[in-house]
């Protein structure tokens, strides 16, 4: 969020004039040195942890809501929607998920991180979905869910109002854990060269920094150790998520 006042430069400074500034290894000036442009590598790290962020949140929040409504339909009308439903699923399943966002993201000629987030999103449903689904199959046949279909509340409310909170626990941890996934994956992307070109990137750095990897070694560690430190932190939160909503283990 504070990027521009926390940034000690502008991470897309870039030093044509002064070779002196290119290189540079981490010293006062420089806390973790400067690229093969000149730029301050922990200027790029502040910025590059804010477009990853973002576009791992984003792609969580679209997979969510995606992952919802498929997933309560499936579960909870049972029978064709769910076979039609999870068919689907299952075959988004079997391709591998890093060559299928390789090649979606491909295809569009404007790369902005808005075009990636959507595209991930769109792609990253299938699990959610499944984990949605077996919720609402067991949840669905409870005294309570009973109790008011017979006082005759429509599906819209015992799906909203009755099933769908009890449910929304392994959501929440599964978004969690996904926001890391999102950051390694929007990373990937980068380091192949298939990111916004305009948008500072962990990966773009860390593929511009490994052709001085003896020279000049702190161009792709500190981006690595920043992305290592990022993921585990969301990995490390969904754990404790998990555990605070594990009604069993606190008992």
């Amino acid at each position: 969020m504070f990027a521009p006042v926390v940034a000690p430069y502008n991470p897309a400074q870039v030093d044509w004039v002064y070779p002196s500034r290119k290189l540079i290894p981490p010293s006062p000036e420089y806390l973790l040195g400067t690229d093969s442009l000149g730029r301050d590598v922990l200027s790029y790290i502040i910025w590059g942890a804010q477009s990853s962020i973002i576009v791992a949140i984003g792609t969580v929040a679209l997979e969510t809501i995606i992952a919802l409504i498929i997933g309560a339909i499936a579960g909870y009308y049972g029978g064709v929607i769910d076979d039609a439903l999870m068919r689907i699923t299952d075959l988004i399943l079997t391709i591998p998920n890093i060559i299928l966002l390789i090649v979606a993201v491909s295809m569009f000629k404007v790369r902005s991180i808005v075009v990636i987030m959507i595209v991930m999103g769109i792609l990253w449903w299938p699990w959610m979905a499944r984990i949605i689904r077996s919720q609402f199959l067991s949840i669905k046949e409870s005294l309570y869910v009973e109790a008011a279909r017979s006082m005759g509340a429509s599906d819209r409310r015992i799906i909203l109002r009755h099933i769908l909170p009890n449910a929304i626990s392994p959501v929440i941890v599964t978004a969690t854990i996904d926001v890391a996934a999102a950051i390694l994956s929007l990373t990937t992307l980068t380091f192949l060269g298939l990111g916004d070109p305009l948008t500072v990137a962990w990966g773009t750095i860390i593929n511009e920094g490994r052709y001085y990897l003896r020279s000049a070694w702190w161009i792709t560690t500190f981006p690595g150790i920043a992305i290592f430190i990022t993921t585990l932190g969301f990995n490390l939160l969904g754990d404790g998520l998990r555990d605070a909503f594990d009604i069993k283990a606190r008992i």
